[in-house]
């Protein structure tokens, strides 16, 4: 029984790491491209919705201020959606000095609407009539010069109506470096790519941290007004931009474009916890990812020790179970410590993925229980 158990470990853990590896090929790389020249280059309106943002929203913004796309071409909107800090005034002395930046405060959230999509909708209501991009950016990322003439230069070479770029993760406190690498990980395990990166058909993928959008395309889908109450807007426009018939791509932009999500347990629990249901499909399959990648890591420590249990005892065929056993938990402990390499984290973070992946699994219930509660919060504020 122990070596069947065990052959049994070694081929999953051989099938997940083989389909994790096929996933990383489906992302391309975001190649640098010159800049355009000036009169050819398209009116980009770059969009930020910004609340509560005072230690992101100044590097972000020199970060665009840096870009090599023709200035007078390019745009800045900061929709300050009602922030209690000093975003606002970081953003309005910012303009004062630069007129490529634009302050706009946004109006009263209106019933139904969720933040961010709301404030996202207001910079696109307030962008010049001439701007044929529109380019929405998370205010916790930071630019290299070349990003915005490499994006638009892969989204008019590929025709993409919606480029979405991932960023690098940069990963300081003890919680992230636990947490987000196993939970990488884990999309790329349960993840369909080549559907999600396919021209047409249902399934799609994006991140909201980065995307640029046609602006013909974003008007005739209606716009973040068509997704006013989701909490995971992106997904869901990058969804309705597909349905549309239009293109969608999302591509691997970690040379260019690298952001720090969460600070810690206070910020990344409840910013996985608000996401985490939509992300993974819903209530009943967030809880069987949730249940499943728990045992499976629970399974790298107990398989083997299970089968020495059984050689000491004598059990036939232990000895061999052991060795399987240990191939398919070195395999699975060695995806992990290379991962911590992509992160640029210390590789003993790798040794302690079960732990990261029994947090998680908090997580996951703990976004169930929101989401069944018919009320989730972020940022001060109380969705139903």
């Amino acid at each position: 029984m122990e070596l069947l158990f065990s052959s049994l470990w070694l081929a999953i853990v051989s099938w997940l790491i083989a389909r994790a590896l096929r996933q990383r090929g489906l992302l391309p790389q975001l190649a640098g491209a010159s800049p355009p020249s000036g009169g050819a280059a398209p009116h980009i309106t770059v969009i930020i919705p910004a609340r509560d943002e005072e230690a992101n929203i100044a590097p972000c913004l020199r970060s665009l201020l840096t870009q090599d796309y023709p200035g007078d071409r390019l745009e800045v909107l900061v929709v300050d959606d009602h922030s209690a800090d000093a975003t606002a005034d970081i953003v309005r002395g910012l303009a004062a000095r630069h007129r490529q930046i634009t302050l706009v405060a946004a109006p009263p959230l209106p019933a139904r609407w969720i933040g961010k999509p709301h404030a996202c909708w207001i910079g696109a209501r307030t962008v010049a009539p001439e701007a044929e991009w529109l380019c929405f950016l998370d205010a916790d990322v930071r630019a290299d010069r070349g990003l915005l003439s490499s994006a638009l230069g892969a989204a008019r070479g590929r025709r993409l109506d919606l480029l979405s770029v991932a960023p690098r993760q940069e990963l300081h406190s003890f919680a992230e470096r636990l947490i987000l690498p196993c939970g990488l990980i884990l999309l790329s395990f349960i993840q369909d790519l080549r559907q999600a990166q396919a021209s047409s058909g249902q399934c799609v993928t994006a991140t909201g941290q980065f995307m640029l959008v046609r602006r013909d395309a974003y008007d005739a889908i209606g716009g973040h007004a068509a997704v006013c109450g989701a909490i995971c807007e992106d997904l869901e426009f990058a969804r309705r931009v597909k349905q549309s018939g239009r293109t969608v791509l999302l591509m691997d932009g970690a040379d260019m474009l690298a952001t720090r999500m969460y600070t810690g347990w206070q910020t990344l629990w409840p910013g996985l916890a608000k996401n985490l249901v939509d992300t993974l499909g819903g209530p009943m399959a967030t809880l069987s990812i949730a249940l499943a990648a728990m045992a499976l890591a629970l399974a790298a420590l107990a398989v083997p020790l299970i089968d020495l249990i059984g050689g000491v005892r004598g059990a036939d065929g232990a000895s061999s179970a052991l060795a399987l056993a240990l191939l398919g938990s070195g395999a699975a402990f060695g995806l992990h410590i290379a991962a911590t390499f992509h992160f640029r984290i210390p590789f003993w973070y790798g040794l302690l993925f079960p732990l990261g992946y029994a947090a998680g699994a908090l997580m996951a219930l703990d976004s169930v229980r929101r989401r069944l509660s018919g009320r989730v919060s972020w940022k001060g504020r109380m969705y139903s």
